[in-house]
């Protein structure tokens, strides 16, 4: 049998074989204890000015409690922490907002990067988002942990040679990894991204008519929930809008909370609304708001002269801007204009006058690529997102997509690879109870789709806004009948 060696140089590996081949071990150095002592203090020392520079407040409130014991004693100790809690309480029922900001949502994001922390090292390696190189395993760098009541958004550094796809196969890993409904991979700077994870459902219960404000901000209407549990709002000034959805898929809801935000600049001359409604169901309920603030029609060569009469004032204030202005700010004189068009794929595809299809066409292809600038927006929803039928989608900049029958038109109506980004709008439940008025949204300013809901509007609130903002002109157009 060979020599076992030891000592401090070489050892080799006891073996009973002799035949077999040497295995051999490192050195072994020994350390004085007086080093490690050192090297362990320092260390310790290193830890507590880490932990006094990542959390000055909570060590300066265990400092001052400790304090406060010694010279008060507990009673006096006990009566300053109710005291404390009281006032977070009222303060809190008062003033909910401003303690959301201060007080709420740093708690629960320090709370929720605990939890990833402590997860964060097996669920990397099990979900093999953790390579081995040179014998090491290289995780992700977890970083910022941003909360609210229903998602956690966690930045990620990524190791070099990783791509943002690697975890958007992971996802489903990642969902059940730390406990989230799912998970969704969000572009950020080069070498970085975010991972959104959903906590709850948010949008799982119908959400009523959202409150006229008296305040409207035309890039900022407030028509629903988002998936965070933040209000949802969508851009109309500046830009054009495309709605994609199955019959049911809530379509309606949204025109209607479009209008609705909208009623203060309606009545104030800022804002106009002309409406194209060839199935005479979802808007003429409300026609009386039409009538009294911009236009409507129903028969398809007046919807043809309606929008060819659009185009004719665009291209007029367009000349009258030309050389002045180069963004429109709504005024009386000159009115933003909003063009609902409700199913349109009926005009573009379906109607049986071609010399009617090819002008529409037309009339929707000048408006959308000129009106941005000068106050003019086309709202255009449809059931059908196939190319052939709506040729010109690509011409609206923002894109929100209602329930769809089939993954392929998600990314017909969103842009390429927004399913594979987690718009899983082919999903949506048909039940209307829980998927009526969901949506995806991606904007022109953000390529990543946003999961929504949009209020539902009844027809009590329909007429309820034509009776307040509208009043007696549906009497006065009976009477004339």
């Amino acid at each position: 049998m060979r020599k076992v060696v030891t000592g401090d140089r070489v050892a080799q590996l006891r073996n009973p074989d002799p035949f077999a081949v040497p295995a051999w071990r490192s050195p072994v150095y020994q350390t004085p204890f007086g080093i490690v002592v050192l090297i362990q203090a320092a260390r310790l020392i290193g830890r507590l000015v880490r932990l006094l520079a990542r959390h000055p407040l909570a060590v300066s409130a265990v400092i001052a409690g400790v304090l406060l014991w010694r010279v008060i004693g507990w009673p006096g100790l006990t009566a300053l922490a109710a005291s404390a809690a009281v006032a977070l309480v009222v303060w809190r029922w008062r003033f909910p907002a401003s303690f959301d900001r201060f007080v709420a949502t740093p708690a629960r994001g320090r709370w929720r990067a605990w939890h990833y922390r402590r997860r964060w090292g097996p669920v990397m390696t099990i979900g093999r988002l953790a390579p081995a190189y040179q014998g090491r395993i290289l995780l992700p760098v977890l970083g910022k942990v941003t909360s609210s009541g229903y998602t956690d958004r966690v930045a990620v550094r990524l190791v070099s040679g990783q791509s943002a796809a690697d975890f958007a196969a992971r996802a489903d890993n990642l969902a059940h990894g730390f406990g989230a409904v799912l998970c969704r991979v969000r572009s950020a700077r080069a070498g970085a991204l975010v991972l959104e994870f959903v906590r709850r459902n948010a949008l799982a219960a119908i959400i009523p008519a959202q409150p006229i404000s008296a305040q409207v901000n035309l890039r900022a209407l407030p028509v629903g929930r988002r998936e965070d549990g933040q209000v949802w709002l969508i851009r109309v000034h500046g830009t054009h809008v495309l709605i994609a959805g199955a019959t049911g898929a809530g379509k309606a809801s949204l025109l209607w909370s479009i209008v609705r935000s909208m009623l203060p600049a309606l009545a104030a001359g800022l804002a106009r609304v002309w409406a194209a409604d060839p199935k005479l169901m979802e808007l003429a309920f409300g026609r009386a708001i039409f009538d009294r603030y911009g236009r409507y029609a129903a028969d398809p060569a007046d919807i043809v002269a309606m929008l060819e009469d659009a185009v004719t004032q665009m291209q007029a204030r367009a000349a009258q801007f030309a050389g002045k202005h180069r963004d429109h700010t709504p005024t009386a004189e000159h009115p933003f204009t909003v063009i609902l068009v409700d199913e349109v794929a009926f005009l573009t595809a379906y109607l049986p006058d071609r010399q009617l299809r090819d002008r529409v066409k037309a009339a929707l292809a000048t408006l959308t690529t000129q009106g941005r600038a000068v106050g003019f927006c086309v709202i255009a929803a449809l059931q059908d997102p196939r190319k052939e039928v709506m040729s010109i989608r690509n011409l609206f900049p923002d894109r929100i997509a209602m329930r769809l029958d089939e993954p392929e038109q998600v990314d017909m109506v969103l842009g390429d690879g927004a399913r594979d980004h987690g718009a899983l709008a082919d999903l949506i439940p048909t039940d209307p109870a829980h998927g009526a008025g969901t949506a995806y949204v991606r904007l022109e300013t953000d390529p990543d789709p946003v999961r929504v809901r949009a209020a539902w509007v009844t027809d009590p609130d329909i007429a309820a806004m034509a009776a307040e903002y509208a009043p007696g002109l549906r009497a006065v157009e009976a009477g004339a009948a």
